[in-house]
């Protein structure tokens, strides 16, 4: 339905009547505290936002808390005021104009229903405020209920609702306007674990059967995963990383990405890269291990010489073997499918994901084993900057 642009936004909250301290003798201009900067200007919650989102294009914003994704989303909205940039609805800048012209429409994760009304009634609230005919608002309530399948609840009010039922009525409201763009701010945070599930489903399927483009913010990077045509990874008010799912597991773009992408998260390990003409091995506790040669074309092309590296491996992609990186038992967690073995090696605490198919002898507390990896799963990071060494 519509292409969404934002150029180089930036959102500052200014400081109120004498809440900046006066600056100490020897103070930087500008500063972090927590994961906020602080400037001159006031406290900046996000900065040099830029994306280019298609239409129909499901995108997820994800991050830690304070990352300034719900912000973000609610710039988009309308409902934080832009201090830098320009945000574009199909080619037209909309930092000037009222959330209620931009044409989009808002799930908020407190579901935000009216409590008073029903079902029927917080779904067809907005089609009657644009004076819809009543043969109009029924039509759309009742397609948009059956969609969402709760045309059974619409004579209920929300306290008589679950949930996960609450949400899709939230959904449901927000679907009947027909909007260019959905916005959903972590509508699923407050479900349990089964819900989640659930409505993650439900939303693929809504995607399918409406043709909007949407934004959904989450720290849930399950949902982001599982949702998103793309995702942006957020910190600290800047984006870390923009790519299709795989492409980011597959290829992150520095530690924070490797570290926040994946679950278990990433094992990291001080190590060695050596460079040996051509070729590129990584060295950690007596093991060799040659990477492959998609990456060691890009280490090439970097021009990137033998330095010492943080090495990531994930847990699904590391090995026990009979010879490798000797490692202490410290916990062995059956899994169902598989067993989660948590490991002390190098003097770190490695995860090891071992498929119950594979499995040959049970792992007790204190038992030595060893683990290796193959060339084509190991990521290096520079020690310095903290990035891809391949990007």
């Amino acid at each position: 339905m519509a292409t969404v642009q934002l150029k180089n936004i930036k959102k500052v909250y200014p400081f109120v009547s004498g809440e900046q301290k006066k600056k100490k003798k020897g103070d930087e201009p500008e500063k972090k505290k927590v994961n906020l900067q602080i400037t001159d200007e006031g406290v900046v919650a996000v900065q040099e936002f830029n994306l280019d989102i298609a239409d129909k294009e499901f995108i997820v914003l994800v991050g830690p808390s304070g990352c300034g994704k719900s912000t973000t989303l609610r710039m988009v909205a309308g409902l934080e005021e832009i201090s830098g940039g320009e945000l574009l609805i199909d080619g037209k800048v909309m930092n000037d104009v009222a959330p209620k012209d931009r044409d989009i429409a808002m799930v908020f994760q407190n579901y935000a229903l009216y409590p008073h009304m029903t079902v029927y009634d917080n779904m067809a609230f907005s089609l009657k405020l644009r004076k819809e005919s009543k043969d109009v608002i029924d039509k759309k309530v009742r397609e948009a209920a059956e969609i969402l399948d709760i045309t059974q609840y619409l004579e209920r009010k929300p306290k008589a609702l679950s949930g996960g039922q609450r949400q899709r009525v939230a959904i449901g409201r927000a679907i009947v306007r027909d909007p260019k763009v959905m916005l959903m701010d972590e509508p699923l945070s407050n479900l349990d674990a089964k819900l989640r599930n659930e409505m993650r489903a439900e939303i693929i399927k809504l995607r399918k059967r409406i043709n909007t483009t949407f934004i959904y913010v989450t720290h849930d990077q399950t949902e982001a995963m599982t949702l998103g045509d793309r995702i942006v990874i957020m910190r600290d008010g800047y984006i870390q990383q923009i790519g299709t799912p795989q492409e980011v597991f597959n290829h992150p773009a520095n530690l924070f990405v490797a570290g926040f992408i994946g679950m278990p998260v990433m094992n990291f390990f001080d190590a060695e890269l050596k460079r040996e003409g051509n070729k590129f091995f990584v060295e950690l506790g007596g093991l060799k291990v040659e990477l492959d040669e998609e990456k060691e074309a890009r280490l090439l092309k970097n021009d990137v010489q033998s330095q010492a590296v943080t090495l990531g491996v994930r847990p699904e992609h590391t090995n026990i073997a009979d010879k490798g990186v000797a490692a202490k038992v410290d916990v062995a967690e059956m899994m169902g499918s598989s067993v989660h073995l948590h490991l002390s090696a190098e003097g770190k605490d490695v995860i090891v994901i071992v498929p119950t198919i594979d499995l040959k002898d049970s792992f007790k507390q204190g038992d030595t084993v060893h683990f290796n990896f193959n060339g084509n799963v190991a990521h290096v990071f520079s020690k310095e900057t903290d990035k891809n060494l391949e990007w």
